[in-house]
């Protein structure tokens, strides 16, 4: 009897695994984008470090950021493209997949809020480097809070009307596109900022273990099962002719599990990403069989 206990034990593990591997993301189908894709309507933004060749740490600092704000950019626009097309059967999934986005711009604004942007104003001595910034954070917070209540007071999935959903991002994208911007280029700027701390001294290094600290945990604590997969299902490894296809920086395994099987907890959710398991750009879901522009299906 103890022999079979111990074996239940040791086998629960084991089941789990193979349940999560059945829901995996890097099983589901994946076809090359054919049609509108989530480049658009918001336009992503071009990374400095590859715009400018630099390296000192503003520019990879903002070079970091503006990966990371891609993918949410991708993220707002990979809604904005299947919103009028999900059928009702996958609403519930679809609406998952709106909140998770939700949930990632929220909590990177609440913790650029409370702990980079402080950390940045007392390295450079200058309260006052992020104070378009902030006033850009107000001009579309009211908006995406009426996207999260939209989406949170249902009464039920299927209820969802793409075309509202529209509405409500068509409200606030042109000031939310214009900060996800400009706050790389404001980033940028601290390199001629006039206590920007010179390279190779300590102040310079601690600069950039501020930026990397701050990176690797802004993530992962927003929420490991729908955060985590949603930033790297939206994180195209093609761009800008492959420089950031090993980016964030982590080990392969490390990747694959949080793609997969932390993804697998919420798996429907991610067939709505913009790009597959592999980081490769895929048809978005809810276009597929569709001829965009209005037309009917294939």
């Amino acid at each position: 009897m103890a022999n079979l206990r111990l074996q239940l034990i040791i086998s629960i593990p084991f089941v789990i695994l193979g349940f999560l591997l059945t829901r995996a993301p890097f099983l589901m189908a994946s076809l090359p984008p054919s049609k509108a894709w989530a480049d658009s309507p918001i336009k992503l933004v071009t990374t400095p470090q590859f715009q400018t060749k630099n390296t000192d740490i503003f520019t990879s600092g903002a070079t970091h950021m503006a990966l990371l704000h891609n993918s949410i950019l991708r993220g707002y626009n990979s809604i904005y493209q299947q919103a009028p097309f999900v059928v009702d059967q996958d609403k519930a999934d679809f609406v998952g997949y709106c909140l998770a986005w939700f949930k990632f711009v929220k909590s990177h604004h609440d913790d650029e809020e409370a702990t980079l942007f402080p950390k940045m104003e007392e390295l450079l001595q200058d309260k006052t480097v992020f104070a378009e910034t902030h006033r850009e954070h107000e001009s579309f917070l009211s908006g995406l809070a009426s996207f999260n209540t939209y989406l949170t007071t249902l009464p039920t999935p299927t209820d969802l009307s793409g075309a509202e959903l529209l509405r409500i991002m068509s409200s606030f994208q042109t000031p939310f596109e214009q900060h996800f911007h400009s706050e790389i280029a404001t980033i940028s700027k601290f390199a001629d900022h006039p206590n920007a701390p010179k390279e190779g001294t300590p102040e310079n290094d601690a600069a950039a273990a501020t930026f990397k600290a701050w990176g690797k945990s802004t993530v992962t604590k927003a929420g490991v099962m729908d955060v985590v997969p949603f930033f790297l299902l939206n994180l195209d490894r093609t761009v800008e002719e492959g420089m950031w296809a090993n980016w964030p920086p982590m080990p392969g395994p490390i990747r694959w599990g949080l793609v997969n099987l932390a993804g697998a907890v919420h798996s429907g959710w991610w067939k709505f990403a913009s790009c597959d398991a592999q980081g490769m750009p895929h048809e978005l879901w809810a276009l597929r069989g569709q001829v965009v522009e209005g037309e009917t299906k294939a």
